[in-house]
């Protein structure tokens, strides 16, 4: 492989010459070899439109000649594109200012706005120096990696809440409105603590879905309101030093425009720099999220065991073999899939939490830790909503003779008869019926508590489901 060589500050180091970045982003990928987790592609992205608002700004504040501007901006639309990818390498675990990640954005716009200047023949003043834009005094002018840093994290957070979550979230509330109206007369036995318990139709049931979807997507839109504030104009420390008056606000106005979403300027930048308590407030709502998924994904597995052998009110589609030793077999694999994503979205939370609590002075300095784990929460939830929508509830169906069986043969329908004769009363007929295996009809004549007329008019499940 050729290499070049790329210099900054700190001397000279050999890239391969195929790739855009520079020298810092290779000092990065030399000192910083663990794991496997790069910056998500999300992030660089909106770093990308962060670093066009900012070469805009900067044009207009006479800090940028035209042409650089120009190139920033040509640049940076190629980045948000997805068209240089492959340059953006580098590894969550780095500096938790996220400085190499900046670097790493600031010397591809650097080079390759110098290809399209030598490809344009416009090779020329590109404002405060001669040839190729420089990294630092130009593409990160008026900016720093603590301010910059925790502006794109904003951003990168808001378009994936707004364009990848909020919009599965709609699908899946609208295919359970759906299986809430088909079973809304489906009367069945109702469950609490793991035993019978009183009557309520499926459509009942499946409402308390629906209202747990509901209320998450509430939490997490307050959540979306707190991203909206962002960091730039701080630059290293709050105070805005090497950036112009007004800098943030005009940034935030200019990210506004080109992403129409209503991006502003923190009141107070020490706060932005040094706390992400709005991230660990999206996170909780993500959290939260992720436990009424597995709520109700764990409602839907038991309600569909079986097939025999299990409660089997509910049948689930049969996407694939479920063992591959028991023909026949099918297993609930999309519940179990969504629940390993809600028990990677409390892992992630317990690690924002703690990232976000050691801002140290003017800077918290787990920035990359941070943003990987919240889009992964994000990105998990949208794609495993999706897929137990299109694979599991959008299929879901309701035995009828099951929930019948299982409606007329429970304990728990002698609760109608406490207003007729008294608590204590309904529980002998309840005890004796089990335990001598009899129907609760059978066992409240033999006590002569009631006659079977009697029982037949008080207990009427369909009449139980709603408030007397």
């Amino acid at each position: 492989m050729d290499h070049r060589q790329e210099h900054d500050t700190m001397g000279t180091v050999s890239v391969p010459m195929e790739k855009l970045w520079g020298a810092q982003t290779q000092r990065c990928l030399d000192n910083f070899r663990i794991g496997q987790e790069t910056i998500p592609l999300e992030l660089i992205h909106s770093y990308a439109r962060l670093k066009k608002s900012c070469a805009q700004v900067n044009q207009r504040q006479g800090l940028l000649s035209k042409q650089a501007a120009a190139l920033i901006v040509r640049v940076c639309d190629e980045i948000t594109a997805g068209l240089l990818d492959d340059h953006f390498p580098l590894p969550v675990w780095q500096t938790g200012s996220g400085t190499q990640t900046n670097m790493n954005l600031n010397e591809v716009i650097a080079n390759r706005a110098a290809a399209l200047a030598r490809t344009s023949g416009s090779d020329q003043d590109q404002g405060e120096s001669k040839g190729p834009l420089h990294p630092n005094d130009q593409v990160n002018r008026s900016q720093s990696s603590n301010d910059t840093f925790p502006t794109a994290m904003h951003i990168a957070a808001v378009f994936a809440l707004e364009e990848r979550l909020f919009p599965a979230l709609q699908r899946f509330s609208a295919t359970l409105q759906d299986k809430e109206e088909s079973f809304r007369e489906l009367v069945k036995i109702g469950r609490t603590h793991l035993q019978d318990a009183t009557p309520l139709t499926l459509g009942q049931e499946i409402s308390g879905w629906r209202a747990m979807i509901s209320s998450s997507s509430s939490q997490l839109q307050s959540a979306l309101e707190q991203l909206y504030p962002l960091a730039i104009g701080g630059t290293a420390v709050g105070t805005g030093l090497n950036a112009p008056q007004g800098f943030g606000e005009e940034v935030a106005a200019q990210l506004s425009r080109d992403c129409n979403k209503p991006f502003t300027a923190m009141t107070n930048r020490f706060h932005g720099l040094s706390a992400h308590d709005q991230l660990v407030f999206a996170s909780g709502a993500l959290k939260g999220l992720a436990a009424n998924l597995m709520k109700i994904a764990n409602d839907i597995r038991w309600l569909a065991s079986g097939p025999r052998c299990g409660l089997g009110e509910l049948t689930i589609p049969a996407n694939e073999p479920g063992s591959s030793i028991m023909p026949g077999k099918v297993n609930p694999t999309q519940a179990e899939a969504l629940t390993m994503v809600a028990a990677q979205v409390f892992g992630n939370d317990a690690t924002i939490t703690f990232a976000a609590s050691q801002g140290n002075f003017q800077l918290n300095v787990y920035k990359p830790v941070i943003i990987y784990n919240l889009l992964q929460s994000i990105r998990l939830l949208a794609d495993g909503t999706d897929s137990f929508e299109r694979h599991c509830l959008g299929g879901l169906a309701a035995d009828q003779a099951a929930i019948s069986a299982h409606l007329h043969h429970s304990l728990m329908l002698v609760t109608a008869l406490n207003p007729h004769i008294g608590y204590e009363q309904a529980a002998k007929i309840a005890h004796k019926a089990h335990r001598d295996k009899t129907s609760l009809k059978e066992a409240a004549v033999a006590l002569k508590l009631l006659s079977a007329e009697e029982f037949d008019r008080y207990v009427r499940p369909e009449k139980m489901i709603r408030g007397s």
